[in-house]
């Protein structure tokens, strides 16, 4: 590209975010495309703004031929990388957009929570009959606290940080346990010395790690035997990191007992997969993402690290292939 010559951005994420780029000045042009798989495009683009949904669940396993033309930069909607191939990362530069969803989804970790404790669907009442019988039941059957119970976190990148924040307000106990031994945690949050120990030592366990070689099926039979006894296991990160025949053994013997999985593996599961029906899960079709502003934080990301791109700054949130997030 000359030094008169404009940037060139396929965005296949809408329109609106079209337009955001387009404001940013003369030295951008946008192709919007949404349909045609990115790798048809790639010779007429300097930048890929692009998301799962855009056609890479069928890409090709093979690069394709002069993938990766001209690209020097993907920028992609999703955090997690998996849903792409790995010849992605011919590309220079692959930037993903972590944390867009951490606070959404640590309301969904924290719904389920309080569900899970709660258990206030069985206490709303329609007849002063069930008044009656609801409020005796409460001298004996108590609802449950969260305070002074016990929160695992497997991984603490910014959805881990958001739930262990909202833990302590809650005044739990919380421990985490991540892949690198650098960086501090939160004040408060106590560094597991093993998974093994984490699913001894903890009431409810939030999965909020990424999928790569190490990690999948990292909670199987061998590991959920270390489990706390009733432990509620909560997964809103990918269905791989579970191996599901073991849950379905765990939560069948009760040394799991509760499981809430916004994330499984296929998506969706197949019909009469017992994870639809066993009285001990709630399943969502991976949607804890959802709720407030994510697109516009997403699109606030990606404007940012275009102008990083403008201004020769390192990119924000780069993706490093040799660990997979």
């Amino acid at each position: 590209m000359g030094a008169d010559q404009p940037l060139v951005v396929l965005n296949q994420l809408g329109e609106v975010t079209g337009r955001a780029i387009e404001a940013l000045g003369p030295g951008l042009r946008v192709i919007n495309d949404e349909h045609t798989p990115a790798w048809e495009r790639a010779h007429e683009a300097d930048v890929l703004l692009t998301a799962p949904r855009n056609g890479w669940r069928q890409a090709p396993k093979a690069p394709p031929a002069g993938w990766p033309g001209r690209l020097r930069w993907v920028q992609t909607a999703s955090v997690g990388i998996d849903f792409f191939p790995p010849w992605i990362f011919d590309v220079a530069q692959v930037s993903c957009a972590r944390g867009v969803a951490a606070l959404p989804i640590a309301e969904y970790v924290f719904a389920a929570l309080l569900a899970h404790n709660k258990a206030l669907d069985t206490r709303w009442v329609q007849s002063s009959e069930a008044w009656r019988r609801e409020f005796q039941r409460a001298e004996q059957q108590p609802l449950g606290l969260l305070h002074g119970q016990h929160l695992g976190l497997l991984g603490f990148g910014a959805i881990g940080r958001q739930v262990a924040q909202l833990a302590l307000a809650f005044g739990m106990t919380v421990s985490a346990l991540r892949r690198s031994d650098t960086g501090e945690f939160l004040p408060g949050v106590r560094r597991a010395e093993s998974l093994a120990a984490l699913l001894a030592e903890s009431d409810h366990l939030v999965l909020a790690l990424p999928i790569t070689a190490e990690t999948e099926g990292l909670l199987n039979a061998q590991t959920l035997a270390h489990a706390r006894p009733g432990l509620h296991l909560v997964n809103i990160a990918r269905g791989r990191l579970i191996d599901q025949e073991a849950l379905l053994a765990a939560l069948d013997s009760g040394r799991i007992g509760a499981a809430t999985l916004d994330a499984v593996y296929p998506e969706p599961l197949p019909d009469g997969h017992r994870l639809y029906t066993h009285p001990a899960v709630r399943l969502s079709p991976h949607l804890s993402w959802s709720a407030g502003e994510v697109q516009q934080v997403t699109s606030a990301k990606v404007l940012d690290n275009l102008r990083r791109l403008l201004a020769g700054q390192p990119l924000l949130d780069v993706v490093d292939p040799a660990v997979g997030y």
